[in-house]
């Protein structure tokens, strides 16, 4: 689920109804407005982002390995009939807060190799994917910094497989990227829990709330630009 900048207008993927949900938002209550399907029964509609200047959205589709660009215009979301590669399984998306670029984690198969996240021009006309970085097993989310200025992507590592498998590691990663251009660069990473799932900046930049669907808790992690 998303909400615009001016949270008038709420999108909501719906995976398993292989739908995309739109909401009016009146400040007190939202009300569903609409509904899309980008595509056929096995899209699986999985995270959904709106652009900063409200005129556009990102559907991932972990069923069938593309992404959807929705168009927005007066209240009105339609397909803008462009799907995207980014490779396979995209699940995770988000945008910066600049509005040049998105980035999608792909979770691929879950079968012990390394899997990766990708970056999408948004300044290109159309909309494509131009860079990919390897993370790890399974990256589980992304999250942008308020400042525009760093990426967060939780990976999985293994860390939800039994504890005999030859893919299984403990435990899970919070990496941190810069962003430079349509580029992103490892700057840090540190050790979180198991199955590990969403990411969180804090306003300031310098503090991340990440979940762990094992311990059941969100661990609180300290950054200063180059360390966590």
């Amino acid at each position: 689920m998303v909400s615009a900048n001016d949270n008038k207008q709420v999108l909501v993927a719906n995976r398993s109804d292989r739908t995309v949900s739109v909401l009016s938002n009146n400040g007190t209550a939202a009300a569903k407005t609409d509904k899309i399907k980008p595509c056929d029964e096995k899209s699986g509609p999985s995270g959904v982002a709106i652009t900063p200047d409200v005129k556009s959205a990102l559907v991932t589709r972990d069923g069938d390995h593309f992404v959807s660009v929705l168009s927005i215009e007066g209240g009105k979301v339609e397909l803008a009939k462009r799907d995207i590669s980014t490779g396979l399984r995209p699940y995770g998306v988000a945008m910066n807060p600049n509005g040049k670029l998105a980035v999608v984690a792909n979770v691929s198969r879950g079968a012990g190799d390394s899997d990766t996240i990708s970056v999408m021009d948004l300044t290109a006309k159309p909309y494509r994917s131009v860079d990919r970085s390897a993370v790890g097993q399974t990256p589980e989310s992304v999250a942008f910094s308020a400042d525009r200025e760093f990426l967060a992507a939780v990976v999985m590592n293994g860390s939800n497989k039994p504890k005999g498998l030859p893919f299984f590691n403990d435990p899970g990663q919070l990496l941190v990227f810069r962003v430079d251009g349509m580029k992103l660069g490892k700057v840090a990473e540190a050790p979180m829990g198991h199955w590990s799932q969403g990411v969180v900046f804090s306003k300031d930049g310098k503090t991340l709330l990440a979940q762990n669907m094992v311990e059941k808790y969100l661990r609180v992690f300290s950054f200063d630009g180059a360390n966590l």
